[in-house]
């Protein structure tokens, strides 16, 4: 009899035979996401145009009216198209009212993981050659979808289309926005390239591109920034395609403090994951300038009498920069694989 057994987060796949048990640790996270990702694509078996991807969660007031809206505007353009819902363990009527509508592929979860976490599964069940990610609370014009598709579907040049905000009508905006300022700034410096909108809930893309990156997908709110920064720092040109943003209709889900940080660690953590000198090397740079500048000063004011914490800076730069490196070559070593 033979049993197999395995998990995504955990590296450790058991397999048992009548003749033993054999152990295989597999190398990385991703070579495991990507053998799953291809049982997953071999269920789809017909394809269609769009896949649009609706995370709900607790969205009674709202989810019936952005269904209509999608409705209409899908009918209207010349793309098949399919829409997913992926109800996150809500507690209101939401899975109900999304039932009521035959063409609607209705997913139910159990427990509660996050946006991130149901948008990662809706993408790994859609048809669709492109993918649209958008919420079901009536603050993105989701009558726009087939615009957004029509950008990506007519040009090979991108592979991701984002609907940037003109405008932020979120809860507490005088954290929010701030916040939200300093790390797309932040994401910028260190991506290289103009992020108008860093984390946008409305977007289209390439499904075929997407699924090497939904590994990397978090959970919560950040997931639309990780999706961001893969297709950008992997040369993966992304178009931004501005829209208006509304006020939501429900309670939001966001927590100010707690998802800032998040954002501001995925952000750092994503750079690091493909391109770490972008972290390493400022840091490094930093560092040997104090102690270039301690040395000066310890050789003119102090008579050639260096301190320890001139020593220190110098030492903890070189430190820095070598990991930079080690970490750089790792990076380039992995993606040959």
């Amino acid at each position: 009899m033979l049993s197999h057994c395995s998990r995504l987060n955990n590296t450790l796949f058991v397999t048992a035979s009548p003749k033993g048990v054999a152990v295989s640790v597999a190398t990385t996270e991703r070579e495991i996401y990507q053998k799953k990702t291809k049982i997953k694509e071999g269920k789809n078996l017909k394809q269609v145009d769009v896949s649009i991807v609706l995370a709900a969660y607790n969205e009674e007031k709202a989810i019936a009216d952005e269904l209509e809206i999608i409705k209409k505007a899908m009918d209207s353009s010349k793309y098949s198209y399919e829409v997913i819902v992926v109800d996150d363990a809500s507690t209101d009527n939401t899975a109900k009212i999304v039932g009521k509508y035959p063409r609607v592929r209705l997913f139910e979860r159990p427990i509660n993981l996050g946006t991130g976490a149901s948008r990662k599964y809706g993408t790994l069940q859609a048809k669709g050659k492109y993918v649209v990610w958008s919420d079901a609370d009536l603050t993105y014009p989701n009558h726009q979808i087939p615009e957004l598709v029509k950008v990506l579907d007519e040009s090979e040049q991108y592979d991701q289309v984002v609907g940037a905000r003109t405008s932020e009508q979120g809860h507490t905006k005088i954290l929010r926005v701030p916040a939200k300022w300093c790390i797309r700034k932040l994401a910028i410096f260190l991506t290289g390239s103009d992020i108008p909108d860093l984390n946008s809930g409305l977007r289209v893309f390439r499904r075929d591109v997407a699924l090497k990156y939904l590994y990397l997908l978090p959970r919560g709110f950040s997931c639309v920034t990780t999706m961001t920064l893969s297709f950008l720092i992997n040369n993966h040109p992304v178009k931004y395609f501005p829209i208006e943003y509304k006020k939501r209709v429900g309670v939001s889900k966001f927590r100010p403090i707690h998802d800032t940080v998040r954002y501001l660690t995925q952000v750092i953590r994503m750079v690091m994951y493909f391109n770490p000198l972008k972290i390493f090397l400022p840091v490094a740079a930093a560092l040997l300038f104090i102690g270039v500048g301690k040395l000066f000063y310890d050789i003119i004011a102090r008579g050639f009498s260096i301190t320890g914490s001139t020593i220190v800076a110098l030492m903890v730069a070189f430190q820095v920069l070598v990991i930079g490196l080690l970490a750089d070559l790792i990076v380039g070593m992995s993606r040959k694989e």
